[in-house]
């Protein structure tokens, strides 16, 4: 078993004004030799967006895009005709492709937004874009892994063009979950959202994470009510 730890102040961190941004491989103006990415997984940015503000329309292409809110609500419009509000509990996904023009606005004018925004490499390159958005239940998350993307052909949930598998978990304190990887190939990359736990003998704090390879299990003890995004990638 391998691993590295990324302590949440180690992120690369950006003020905007509109946005306050966090950083967990290079991106943008924040440059980590040593941060590029956890096997195909490229970004993993922790964005709170002030109120009414947001990213006009830009352009993106040959990624796998996952948006994750946390608090509040994001506004969103594409070049594929698709519009509409994302909401706690939701997750959306677009695969890029040969190319999208999207905006994202903080749906709500006074109260800021807190989202989640992960890049996967795709498997193929130059695919039709395309987009999904789904509702996800809070109880069934309590104490278990529930698979919120996977990858295509696989089911007829949320999926991308890539061998790629993220679950998200709210696990209470004194409990212990153990995740199988899907191929033993791939590695995981485990972001705890809030709380405190323990992985592979490391202590986790809020927005700690800890990547993992060359295993087939992975023990996660909760020291207090918490909740984890899992994203198993491939490495090569």
């Amino acid at each position: 078993m391998k691993s590295i730890l990324h302590k949440a102040n180690s992120r690369g961190y950006a003020d905007h004004g509109w946005l306050k941004t966090h950083h967990s491989f290079s991106f943008a103006s924040w440059y980590n030799p040593e941060r590029m990415h956890f096997g195909k997984l490229r970004v993993l940015n922790d964005d709170e967006i002030a109120g009414g503000a947001g990213f006009g329309t830009h352009p993106h292409e040959n990624m796998e895009i996952i948006t994750i809110p946390l608090e509040g609500a994001l506004e969103h419009k594409d070049s594929m005709g698709n519009s509409g509000v994302i909401s706690v509990g939701e997750i959306q996904v677009m695969s890029a492709g040969t190319g999208i023009e999207h905006s994202e606005y903080n749906h709500f004018k006074d109260e800021a937004g807190k989202f989640l925004q992960i890049w996967i490499f795709p498997k193929e390159e130059d695919l039709e874009p395309r987009y999904q958005q789904k509702k996800i239940l809070a109880n069934e998350m309590q104490n278990r892994f529930l698979q919120i993307v996977g990858p295509k052909n696989e089911s007829d949930e949320l999926w991308i063009h890539q061998e790629s598998w993220l679950n998200i978990t709210e696990i209470e304190q004194g409990k212990t979950l153990n995740y199988t990887l899907k191929n033993h190939k791939n590695g995981v990359y485990i972001f705890l959202i809030e709380g405190h736990i323990i992985v592979n003998e490391e202590m986790l704090d809020k927005r700690d994470a800890i990547g993992i390879w060359e295993t087939d299990l992975i023990q996660i003890e909760s020291l207090q009510k918490s909740k984890i995004l899992l994203i198993e990638v491939p490495m090569k």
